[in-house]
């Protein structure tokens, strides 16, 4: 374990060429590895706080905005078709599907009919959907006003050269040592509940982003790379809280104000994102940092994490254009291009049309019954008229006698 330990910090792995970890610890107020274990806990503190959270602010708000819980069909009981959904897999093959037929006593369409249902019983509804946006929505919005006020009057937030001023003997205020160590956390929590919130078709994406930003923070940390980390943290935070508010509004059906945000959002993003990060992040440290230190390997990690995240940049940028173009040409925004499932707007969809078909077999059936007894209330009052007006001549014949 000792010879892993000083493998792994070897300090020209994370520190420019002439500087050692002992002029890095007589520094005051200087990064140290072992601060980076706080943000574990700050992980389980965020994870208990969402939970209460979306109980005591998120359900409720839902409600008041008027969130709609979309109803269902749900699956008829079939233990066969049930195992085979638990143990293998959502989406059966044709071959399997002729294979379950035989084993439900189910005919084909059935079948397909069946596991459709199950796997909208399992998709996320709009309440769960807007209290994870919503929690989200909270976090980063706090995260930007606190990072903008925390760096604001700071000189590397006029001029990145002074990212590199002294580096990398840079001593990290207070302020800026909780910003990392919170956003750290956060993106800590973000990973550990990646099974349980909303799986989207950019879920890969998502995990890769995670683990890039934990990686980039943590080893940003470690090297003092925090100037420009926390540049990086304010970028991202500056568009993603529009986003989730987008998100809120939608599930809330507030269409036009969702759509407002939206092309709000677009145009921070891409501004942000495909602009700013490049020119101003990725040139600082890629080009700019190099008048100060040379190369180690240190500096290839770090810009190789970044190029990553320009990576993703681009690939999420590519659907928020495609949304815009929808939303100019077509007027709309129909659906997320990031939603939970590729084929569940179609699902959902067919499972309308067959509830409306049961509304329709239903009121047939209504249909039949109401004419059946309107035509028995019909029949008894003809007989009731002509009983009461046999009777009335009747009572008259003895009179005009």
């Amino acid at each position: 374990m000792e010879l892993f330990d000083q493998w792994l910090w070897r300090q020209e792995y994370w520190l420019p060429p002439g500087i050692t970890w002992r002029e890095m610890a007589q520094m005051e107020d200087s990064p140290l590895p072992r601060d980076l274990l706080i943000s574990l806990p700050l992980a389980l503190g965020f994870i208990a706080l969402r939970c209460a959270f979306e109980r005591t602010v998120a359900v409720p708000l839902s409600r008041l905005l008027g969130v709609k819980d979309r109803i269902r069909l749900s699956a008829s009981p079939a233990p066969s078709l049930e195992a085979f959904y638990t143990k293998h897999h959502r989406h059966p093959a044709q071959s399997e599907v002729s294979s379950l037929t035989k084993q439900s006593g189910l005919t084909q369409k059935q079948v397909e009919v069946w596991f459709r249902h199950r796997r909208n019983q399992d998709r996320p509804s709009n309440t769960k959907k807007f209290c994870e946006a919503s929690w989200r929505f909270v976090f980063y919005l706090i995260a930007f006003i606190a990072g903008l006020a925390s760096l604001i009057s700071t000189p590397w937030f006029q001029d990145q050269k002074e990212c590199w001023r002294g580096y990398p003997l840079q001593p990290i205020a207070k302020v800026h040592y909780w910003y990392y160590m919170i956003e750290l956390g956060f993106y800590w929590s973000l990973l550990l509940c990646v099974s349980v919130d909303v799986k989207r078709k950019d879920f890969k994406e998502q995990i890769i982003h995670h683990i890039a930003t934990i990686l980039l923070l943590g080893f940003s940390y470690c090297a003092n790379y925090v100037r420009i980390g926390t540049l990086v943290l304010l970028v991202h935070d500056s568009s993603d809280f529009l986003l989730e508010s987008a998100k809120m509004f939608n599930y809330a059906g507030w269409k036009k104000t969702c759509d407002s945000l939206f092309v709000v959002f677009a145009a921070v993003f891409l501004v942000t994102r495909l602009v700013v990060f490049p020119s101003k992040i990725i040139y600082t440290t890629l080009i700019l940092s190099m008048e100060v230190f040379q190369p180690f390997m240190g500096y290839y990690f770090f810009n190789a994490l970044l190029l990553v995240l320009q990576a993703l940049h681009i690939f999420w940028a590519w659907l928020i254009l495609r949304m815009v173009y929808k939303f100019l040409f077509l007027g709309k925004l129909d659906k997320d291009e990031r939603s939970d499932d590729e084929t569940e707007a179609e699902e959902e969809a067919e499972d309308e049309g067959e509830e409306e078909e049961e509304d329709q077999t239903s009121w047939k059936k209504r249909k039949v019954v109401l004419d059946s007894k309107l035509a028995m209330m019909t029949s008894s009052c003809v007989l009731n008229n002509l009983t009461s007006q046999r009777a009335s001549v009747c009572s008259r014949m003895p009179k005009s006698r």
